[in-house]
């Protein structure tokens, strides 16, 4: 736009001054040539008085004088046919100025020749002829065309200059906007648009972060809604603690140990949703401890139902035996949840199911989940979609985390026809030293 409305200005100031600068030098040309024809008859009218009462010999002595001082050539013909002053032919103008006896201004190639009748002589009508060179013509005249072509560039970049200030003056404002709207398409909500520049733009300005405090206002509100509905799982859960408690055996420690998980789980989500983390460019964990982590939590509950857990974490290529990835350590951890926990929802007990955790070439790590099911559709990647009565919502939370990372999530069928999940975690974005 800035580049536009220059070019807008420069053109529209070129026709301004052509039609300003060409009639101008047209004028500048017609005076220099009035001017020194009117010079030119001048000198010739200072002649008739004495031409016409003088002697010859001191008209001749005037006349010689006259001519010397003047700036174009000046002539007199007698009638006798003696000529007087600059030495000049008798043109068909003096011809005709004699015979006739009428004074004229005449074009000639090589510049203008003026020629005066004086009539009374007693010898017959003598002719004053001046003549102006093209050269006394046009004398001053490219001097003046330089001048007014100087003048012309100095005020074509004047406006240039100007209009460059103005279109900075209004293209800055619009491009802090365009700053601001992706700084808040980042999620950045804290970024906001200074009213500046015409009306029109501080208008928008105000718009935008009116937006932005609504969008701000209605995360605040979301976040509070799933608090509260999160805050709803501790009263069941505090019934199922105390039915835990009165239990007895391995088996009560062991249902007391997920409950108390699944508390924790319940309060960080709390946590989470009232409090999320402005996004972090630098966010880093070590995929092979969480992995484990969490594949341990859920070995249990296979072993309930009879499943083969098979974990291969490969580590050994890397240059200090770890696989740093670019996502928090709980939003893998949920990952890896969601996707263990949708092989026991949509597997029959007894499915034998795999953990795979390897180097990604570029770095991060490759996550696969395999296992011997039935397999799952590629539809089931939609948000909402599910086919056995759940939410719908585990694949599309691997794929967000995948995807927070730089990386992807891919579904495919086992070569035994189960199903195949493999989620591809980038790489941290800055190198961390983790703890």
């Amino acid at each position: 736009m800035r580049h536009r409305l220059t070019l807008l200005v420069a053109a529209t100031m070129c026709l301004a001054l052509l039609a300003f600068v060409v009639p101008l030098a047209l004028l500048l040309r017609t005076v220099a040539q009035d001017r020194a024809t009117a010079t030119a008859g001048a000198d010739a009218q200072s002649l008739v008085p004495l031409v016409g009462t003088a002697d010859p010999e001191a008209l001749r002595t005037s006349v010689e004088h006259m001519a010397a001082e003047a700036r174009a050539p000046l002539t007199v013909f007698l009638a006798d046919g003696s000529v007087l002053g600059t030495r000049a032919p008798r043109t068909s103008a003096v011809r005709l100025a004699a015979l006739a006896g009428v004074s004229r201004t005449v074009e000639r190639p090589d510049g203008r020749e003026i020629v005066v009748a004086v009539l009374g002589r007693p010898d017959g009508t003598a002719v004053i002829r001046a003549f102006v060179p093209a050269a006394e013509l046009t004398r001053g005249v490219a001097r003046a065309w330089l001048v007014l072509a100087g003048l012309g560039v100095a005020l074509l970049l004047l406006g240039l200059l100007v209009a460059d200030r103005l279109s900075r003056a209004l293209v800055s404002p619009i491009t802090e906007l365009s700053t601001v709207s992706h700084r808040l398409a980042r999620a950045d909500l804290t970024a906001r648009a200074r009213p500046d520049g015409p009306p029109e733009l501080r208008e928008v300005a105000g718009a935008l972060n009116h937006l932005a405090d609504r969008i701000q206002e209605l995360l605040r509100e979301e976040r509070e809604q799933v608090a509260d509905l999160s805050h709803r799982l501790r009263a069941p859960l505090t019934s199922l603690r105390l039915e835990t408690e009165s239990l007895a055996g391995p088996d009560a420690a062991r249902i007391g140990a997920r409950v108390d998980a699944m508390e924790r789980a319940v309060t960080g989500l709390i946590s989470q949703a009232r409090h999320r983390r402005e996004p972090d460019a630098y966010v880093v964990c070590e995929a092979t401890s969480a992995v484990r982590e969490r594949v341990a939590f859920w070995t249990v509950l296979a072993e309930d139902t009879g499943r083969a857990v098979t974990l291969d974490i490969t580590a050994d290529g890397t240059a200090d035996g770890t696989l740093p990835v670019g996502v928090p350590a709980d939003e893998l951890a949920t990952a890896v949840d969601a996707l263990l926990g949708n092989v026991f929802a949509h597997t029959p007990d007894g499915t034998a199911f795999s953990v795979t955790l390897a180097p990604r070439a570029g770095g991060g790590a490759l996550l696969t989940v395999a296992d011997d099911g039935p397999g799952l559709s590629a539809d089931l990647v939609q948000r909402g979609t599910s086919l056995g009565g759940s939410t719908g919502l585990g694949l599309d939370i691997a794929r967000r985390v995948a995807r927070s990372s730089g990386g992807r999530m891919d579904l495919s069928t086992g070569p035994d026809g189960g199903a195949r999940v493999t989620l591809e975690l980038g790489p941290p974005a800055s190198p961390q030293v983790l703890p």
